[in-house]
């Protein structure tokens, strides 16, 4: 009886070996049966690489412009009105005490004379405007707020928080425009989901082809190695193995 368990623990890593190598064996002898056949192998590894790669690519392509979304004028960018009154001092404090805010991405200052001067050049009215004798624009904050603060939600978040600065006489955001973006991005992103979810299942399928073609082709064997004795899991094997090269190679 103590020889039992001794005679258990030495054949167990015998058949263990015997099952790994037989696997490497059937995955082998699989792989060379693909090499024998280049062109076909190379036809269908190439269907399966490019419905793989197409929303792949798709995908990298949307993350991308969501992150250099941010970066684009305009871009949720919160314009903050101040007081006409306000003084350098007073805008200098203000700008220090946004800039520290995690959610702020960028501050860029236009002041009354800078804004005067663009009204000027953009409005048509440049002689007519010569006629004023005090300047009537307010000193004007571009925010840009950070990636993660651009969407909606995040901005009116935002909008909210900066209409209770001092000096400040309104903040105003083109929610209309992010909304717009990230609409366009959503459907984009459920397109590519869409899209990748066919493309898996035309892999599937074209597996599942490639390898009901090659049962077919090897009937007579599959017949033979069932009469003397082999059991589904032995004759699928060599199967399971030949969609794996070719997912592998695609």
């Amino acid at each position: 009886m103590a020889g039992i368990p001794s005679k258990k623990k030495s054949t167990s890593p015998f058949w263990l070996r015997v099952w790994f190598l037989r696997h490497i064996q059937v995955a082998l002898s699989s792989l060379g049966r693909l090499t024998r056949a280049p062109i076909g192998t190379l036809m269908t590894s190439t269907v399966i690489g490019i419905a793989v790669s197409l929303p792949a690519g798709m995908w990298v392509l949307l993350d991308n412009v969501k992150q250099i979304s941010g970066s684009w004028d305009g871009a949720a960018s919160i314009s903050m009105f101040l007081q006409t009154d306000t003084t350098e001092a007073d805008i200098d404090q203000l700008v220090a005490r946004i800039k520290v805010m995690p959610e702020i991405s960028e501050v860029q200052l236009i002041t009354r004379d800078d804004a005067l001067v663009e009204f000027q050049q953009f409005s048509g009215f440049g002689k007519a405007l010569d006629v004023l004798q005090e300047n009537p624009l307010p000193p004007v904050l571009i925010v840009t707020p950070t990636l993660k603060y651009s969407n909606p939600a995040e901005a009116e978040k935002l909008l909210k928080i900066l209409n209770k600065e001092s000096h400040t006489d309104f903040a105003q955001l083109d929610l209309e425009w992010v909304r717009r973006f990230h609409a366009i991005t959503e459907i984009a992103i459920r397109a590519v989901i869409v899209l990748a979810s066919v493309l898996s299942m035309a892999v599937l399928l074209i597996i599942g082809n490639t390898i009901r073609l090659e049962i077919q082709n090897r009937h007579d064997e599959i017949e033979i190695t069932k009469l003397i004795g082999a059991t589904n899991a032995f004759i699928r094997r060599p199967f399971l193995y030949s969609g794996f090269w070719y997912g592998l190679l695609g």
